[in-house]
C-alpha cells in the first residue's frame, strides 16, 4: 500500500495545536452554543429550566454534566422543525431518516453550517491520505441521507474531483471504477464487500485497481473486515464517523498513517462518555456511550446529544485532539440473549475468522419453545460450497461464537450469493422471536 500521510504543513493549525487552546476555543465556543440554544429553541428553555441551569453556570467545561441530555425521541416529539434554532428560512437545507420506526427525525443545516460540513469532510480526507486533484467515487447514498451529499461537499472542498456515482448498482460501481481510476471511494463497509464480490464474478483482479484508499462509515465495522478489505484491494481502509443530528459524515475520521480510531474534531464537537444506565461522565479511557454537543452549529444545535453509540475516549496521536475507540456496537443494537450481552460485531469477528465462509451474515433471533434463540446465517466460499465443508465450516464457527461470546447458537451456511447483500446499510439482525 501508498505511503498517504499528510504533510504536516497541509493540516488545519487546530489540528496540531496544544490540548490547551483546544480546550479554552471549546469552552468559548460551548458557552455561545448553550446560549444560541437557551435563547432559539422552546424546548432547551424549558428543559434547562426545570433543571435548574442556565447557560451562564457554565464556568469550565466539566459544567456540561449539569445540563439536561438531548434524546432521539425529541426529535420526532418536534417534528418537522421545532428544534431549529434559526428562522426556517435561514435553513438552507433538510435532511431527514427514513422514518421506518416513526416519524422520521429531521436536521437544518444554515449556509454557515454546510460550509463547515464541507470543510470537515475535507479534514477528514486529508487525514485519509486523499488530497487536492484525486478523484473520489462517492458510493453513499444520495437524497435524504446525509451521507451522499455530505461526502459530495467535502470531496469538492477538498479540490478533489467527486463521482457521484451513489449507491447500487453494483457492476456498474465496478465498471467506472475501472474506467475512471479513482484513487478513493467513499462507501459503507457492507457494500464494499458487494464490491468485492463483483470483482470476482467478472473475473478482475480488486488488487489491480486504482483504489489507493477507503473511507468507510455509515454503520459500525471490525479491525477483521478492514483486514479482509485491505487485503483484497491492496489500498488503505480508514473509518469516518458521523450522524445526521450532529452533522452527518465527518464528525470524526481516522488518520491514515496510525489507523487507531477515528479523531474527534473537537474545534466543533464535545465529546463525553457517560454510563448508559445512570448517565454519570465517565473518565477517559473508560468503555460507555457517546455524548455530544455541538459548539459551532446554528441551524440545529445539539446539547448533550445520547448518540447510543458505545466506545471510549483516548488522547490524541497523529492529532492533538482525543480519539475514539472504533465504534463496534451500539447500546440500542445490543441484543439479550439468555441474559448474555450479543453486539453483531462480535458475531461478525467470528464469521471472518473462520475458513470456508465468505464475508456475509445475518442473525436472526426466534423463539425455541419458550425461550430466545439466534440463529447465524452465512454462507460457503465457491472452494468450499461442499457439504463436508460446510458442515466443518459450521462445527468451527459455532464452537467459536461458544467460546468467545458465550452463547450456542444454530448455524445455517448457504450457497454462495444465499446471504441477502446490503445496497447501502446492512442489516445484520432479523427479529422474528414475535412471529
Amino acid at each position: 500500500m501508498k505511503d498517504l500521510t499528510p504533510n504536516k504543513a497541509d493540516l488545519d493549525p487546530i489540528e496540531i495545536a496544544s490540548v490547551d487552546e483546544i480546550r479554552s476555543l471549546q469552552l468559548d465556543r460551548l458557552k455561545w452554543s448553550l446560549r444560541h440554544a437557551y435563547e432559539n429553541v422552546p424546548m432547551y428553555r424549558q428543559r434547562f429550566d426545570e433543571a435548574g441551569v442556565h447557560p451562564d453556570d457554565l464556568q469550565s467545561l466539566s459544567d456540561l454534566a449539569r445540563f439536561p441530555f438531548t434524546y432521539k425521541n425529541d426529535l420526532r416529539e418536534n417534528y418537522p422543525f421545532g428544534l431549529f434554532a434559526v428562522p426556517r428560512e435561514q435553513i438552507i437545507r433538510v435532511h431527514a431518516s427514513s422514518g421506518t420506526t416513526g416519524k422520521p427525525t429531521v436536521v437544518g443545516y444554515t449556509q454557515g453550517d454546510i460550509d463547515n460540513w464541507a470543510d470537515l469532510v475535507a479534514r477528514s480526507l486529508r487525514a485519509s491520505g486523499l488530497r487536492r486533484g484525486d478523484m473520489v467515487h462517492n458510493a453513499y447514498g444520495y437524497g435524504l441521507f446525509t451521507g451522499g451529499l455530505g461526502a459530495h461537499y467535502g470531496i469538492e472542498r477538498l479540490g478533489a474531483t467527486v463521482v457521484p456515482m451513489s449507491g447500487g448498482q453494483t457492476a456498474k460501481q465496478v465498471d467506472l471504477i475501472t474506467d475512471f481510476k479513482p484513487d478513493g471511494i467513499m462507501v459503507t463497509p457492507s457494500y464494499m464487500l458487494n464490491i468485492l464480490e463483483q470483482y470476482h464474478k467478472v473475473g478482475l483482479d480488486p488488487r489491480e485497481c486504482s483504489l489507493a484508499v477507503g473511507v468507510f462509515g455509515a454503520e459500525p465495522w471490525t479491525d477483521s473486515m478492514r483486514s479482509e478489505v485491505e487485503q483484497a484491494f491492496d489500498m488503505h481502509a480508514v473509518d469516518i464517523y458521523g450522524l445526521s443530528e450532529i452533522m452527518g459524515p465527518g464528525v470524526a475520521n481516522e488518520c491514515v498513517e496510525t489507523k487507531d480510531g477515528p479523531v474527534i474534531w473537537e474545534d466543533h464537537f464535545y465529546p463525553e462518555i457517560i454510563d448508559p444506565q445512570t448517565g454519570e461522565v465517565m473518565p477517559d479511557g473508560e468503555i460507555g456511550e457517546l455524548v455530544f454537543t455541538t459548539l459551532t452549529k446554528e441551524g440545529l444545535p445539539m446539547i448533550r446529544y445520547r448518540t447510543r453509540d458505545l466506545t471510549r475516549l483516548l488522547p490524541g496521536t497523529a492529532r492533538s485532539m482525543r480519539r475514539m475507540e472504533k465504534i463496534t456496537g451500539r447500546s440500542d443494537d445490543m441484543i439479550i440473549l439468555r441474559g448474555v450481552n450479543v453486539f453483531p460485531s462480535q458475531i461478525e469477528e467470528q464469521v471472518l475468522a473462520t475458513g470456508g465462509l465468505a464475508p456475509y451474515y445475518q442473525i436472526e433471533l426466534y423463539k425455541a419453545g419458550r425461550m430466545d434463540a439466534m440463529r447465524v446465517h452465512v454462507e460457503a466460499t465457491p472452494d468450499a460450497a461442499d457439504e463436508l465443508s460446510k458442515t466443518a465450516a459450521a462445527r468451527m464457527l459455532s464452537r467459536r461464537i461458544k467460546e468467545v461470546v458465550g452463547i450456542s447458537t444454530e448455524i445455517d451456511i448457504g450457497e454462495p450469493g444465499e446471504v441477502e447483500r446490503s445496497q447501502g446499510k446492512a442489516r445484520r439482525v432479523v427479529d422474528n422471536r414475535d412471529s
